[in-house]
């Protein structure tokens, strides 16, 4: 049977209602870009404003040959690395390195190794650990300039506790913060005291993550307290343990306000480090040195940099 003819044409296929050339679809979605970019512009902002601006002023006050008339009413000749030639050159530039190095280590140690101790001890639940716990949290609440201040008074010399007590036990008195054998020292005791909070409340969450039932069953297999945190808690821990070391270092690199108010550097360089001596470059005399200082900082802020991408090479390689 033959087909019939009609005139009419041939069917087109129709998109989809909301696909790709819905123009209904299409202003939907820029709606929701546009709402996305609105949420997002506060934060944006506040990273321009208060991250990316101020290191940009950072380099180029340290690409930049400037006085205190130029820094005011600008056209600062450019220096290019000169600044940083003279950062290398300066005999103030190795020792405070070193001191860096060594304030920066020290303190990270030992502000792990005692708010892990103090962890695994709150784990064990017992009366009076949560006001116990509280109390631990005073260091870190305080601002710091009460801390040092505390610090600066109980390691004095004449009228000092630690003195006091040194002298109870029929030891001499120490000049903690006078004598360049000492000050490094008592900077670095003070720090250690007001780092230990946040590694006790950081350590202490990733524990509470840890299964209980690992802990018994390695129990159960014949294994030691030692074995049982070498084995299973503590590898269970490594990524919070990771972060709260990066966390660290970064804080402890950047430490100023501790070291300059109770010692100021001092005495003879014997506790500067890379912050105090930029603080002191830029603001620290009647002749500011801005090119240099902000060179110092910009040193720091690579060496912090480079333990960030280090921290991340190591997490992507134990995710592999």
């Amino acid at each position: 049977m033959a087909t019939p003819v009609t005139d009419r044409p041939p069917a087109v296929a129709r998109p989809p209602a909301g696909g790709r050339h819905d123009p209904a679809a299409r202003r939907r979605r820029r709606a929701g870009q546009w709402w996305a970019w609105a949420f997002a512009a506060p934060v944006v902002i506040y990273l321009g404003a208060f991250y990316a601006y101020p290191l940009y002023r950072n380099l180029d006050l340290s690409l930049r040959s400037y006085t205190v008339r130029s820094f005011v009413h600008g056209g600062a000749p450019f220096a290019g690395l000169d600044n940083y030639r003279t950062v290398f050159a300066d005999p103030t530039f190795w020792p405070a390195l070193t001191r860096t190095v060594v304030f920066t280590v020290v303190c990270l140690a030992f502000q792990f190794s005692i708010g892990m101790a103090l962890a695994l001890f709150f784990r064990r639940h017992f009366p009076l650990s949560a006001t116990l716990r509280a109390v631990f949290l005073v260091p870190w609440l305080l601002p710091l300039i009460v801390s040092a201040s505390s610090w600066s008074w109980m390691l004095n010399s004449e009228s000092g506790v630690v003195n006091a007590a040194l002298r109870a036990l029929g030891a001499g008195p120490v000049n903690w913060l006078t004598d360049p054998r000492w000050a490094l020292v008592s900077v670095i005791i003070a720090n250690i005291w007001i780092g230990i909070p946040f590694n006790l409340v950081v350590l202490y969450s990733g524990l509470q993550a840890v299964p209980p039932e690992i802990h018994e069953a390695a129990a159960l297999d014949g294994a030691s307290g030692w074995q049982r945190f070498r084995w299973v808690t503590f590898p269970l821990l490594r990524p919070v343990s990771a972060i709260t070391i990066l966390l660290g270092l970064v804080y402890t690199l950047k430490v100023f306000d501790i070291i300059w108010i109770m010692t100021r550097g001092g005495p003879a360089d014997a506790s500067t480090t890379l912050a105090t001596w930029s603080y002191r470059l830029g603001f620290g005399s009647l002749l500011p040195r801005f090119g240099p200082g902000a060179a110092v900082g910009n040193l720091l802020i690579v060496m912090a940099l480079v333990c960030g991408l280090v921290y991340i090479r190591v997490q992507r390689g134990q995710a592999r």
